[in-house]
């Protein structure tokens, strides 16, 4: 199999030659600024792509609540806000939210007003029917529904009428987190596809089928700083582990509209957009202040190995200990939203926030990123935004948001 060049070691290997670059064409740089404060937005034309630096404090936005729908407390009788495990969520139109229960293998269906509106789907292999119900989307005309178990993408209409069906690679396992759709148009998507002989993959599709458009699986730099080497222990008894820490940095990525890559590696606030065998169209750099990484968060972050050691001392393990970064990471995750608006979750010691960018690469605006459950993703549909959240109970809820801009003077 052979691997992409690497969008980031791509531009680290460049780095001369675009300095050079920037300050002999001083010309094509350009500069504007917005919303009357000091956040300003710099492009720079290097060696036919567009290095977008962004500096100052954005616009500040907030998330009000839309509805939450999920139940108040447990019942005898199960009502259809009683979810028995969420694995996605989409936003359709008519302000309808499409709910996959990946345990009872049906799509509940729900207005903003949380009003249960309709039930589709059962367990099964007939048209309709789901043996595993990952991912769910809203594409072009209709709800497309992702069934890895069985190899098939199901269709239906906004009240479940079944459409038919396309065939995919059967037998995936895994998160629904990453075996999933991922929306990047009103009419345009991609999903998740291993095929033995391209590795991990996106496939571009449509309402009308797929499009042509595949984007492969980038593989991560190595040997970078904020790395924290996961320690892999084994035991006489046959049991293995592997502790990975979550002050390390990740490797993050996201298809685009049109068959671009969208990756960072979360250390450095950078976003390559990337095409084909890795040209960068546009990198998207962000000017932050570095946080060191507390020690509640170093000790939470090894929380996992630390207990596997007290319930099973005299493990072999390699390495032995972590090696604490310098300082903490920039960016936990990143999401394409249909209408191009790219969304980082930005670490911050006193609490995540989402940055959110025009698909030019100008910081638009900021607001306190909402939790969201485990193996999920949020979702994003013009100025309404779905994540689902788990409670004390451990019972799921579905929460929609509307993105609206902060009142002045709070």
């Amino acid at each position: 199999m052979v691997t992409p060049p690497n969008p980031l070691r791509f531009s680290t290997a460049k780095v001369p030659l675009l300095l050079a670059a920037t300050l002999a064409a001083a010309c094509d740089q350009e500069t504007s600024t917005a919303g009357g404060g000091d956040l300003a937005t710099t492009f720079d034309t290097i060696g036919g792509g567009v290095h977008v630096t962004n500096t100052g404090t954005p616009p500040r936005w907030q998330l009000t609540p839309v509805v939450s729908i999920g139940p108040k407390s447990l019942t005898e009788q199960q009502t259809p806000d009683e979810f028995g495990s969420v694995s996605a969520v989409a936003l359709g139109p008519g302000e309808t939210v499409f709910v996959a229960d990946n345990t009872n293998l049906e799509v509940r269906v729900f207005g903003f007003d949380g009003a249960h509106l309709r039930t589709f789907g059962r367990s099964g292999q007939g048209p309709g029917e789901f043996r595993s119900l990952y991912s769910l989307a809203w594409v072009g005309d209709r709800l497309v529904t992702f069934d890895p178990h069985q190899g098939r993408i199901g269709e239906f209409s906004a009240d479940g009428e079944w459409l038919g069906q396309r065939r995919t690679a059967g037998g995936m396992t895994g998160s629904p987190a990453f075996i999933r759709f991922f929306p990047v148009g009103e009419d345009e998507a991609f999903r998740f596809a291993r095929d033995p002989e391209l590795g991990v993959r996106w496939v571009g599709f449509d309402s009308g089928g797929e499009t042509g458009d595949s984007v492969s699986f980038l593989t991560g730099p190595e040997d970078l700083p904020g790395l924290i080497e996961p320690i892999f222990c084994t035991w006489e008894n046959g049991m293995i582990g592997l502790y990975a820490h979550t002050a390390g940095a990740k490797w993050v990525q996201h298809p685009g509209s049109g068959g671009v890559m969208y990756s960072a590696y979360g250390y450095f606030y950078r976003v390559a957009v990337t095409q084909g065998e890795g040209d960068t169209l546009r990198v998207i750099e962000r000017t932050l202040p570095t946080e060191p990484v507390t020690d509640e968060e170093w000790d939470a972050g090894s929380a996992e190995f630390d207990e596997a050691m007290e319930r099973s001392p005299g493990g072999s393990c390699t390495p032995r200990g972590y090696s604490r970064p310098e300082r903490k990471s920039f960016i936990n995750e990143i999401f394409v939203a249909p209408d191009g608006k790219l969304w980082v979750e930005v670490i911050r010691t006193a609490g995540n926030r989402w940055e959110f960018f025009d698909p030019e690469g100008r910081l638009l605006g900021s607001v306190p990123a909402v939790p969201f459950k485990e193996r999920t993703v949020p979702v994003f549909r013009g100025d309404h935004l779905a994540t689902v959240r788990q409670d004390d109970m451990d019972l799921d809820h579905v929460d929609v948001w509307r993105l609206e801009r902060q009142p002045a003077g709070r």
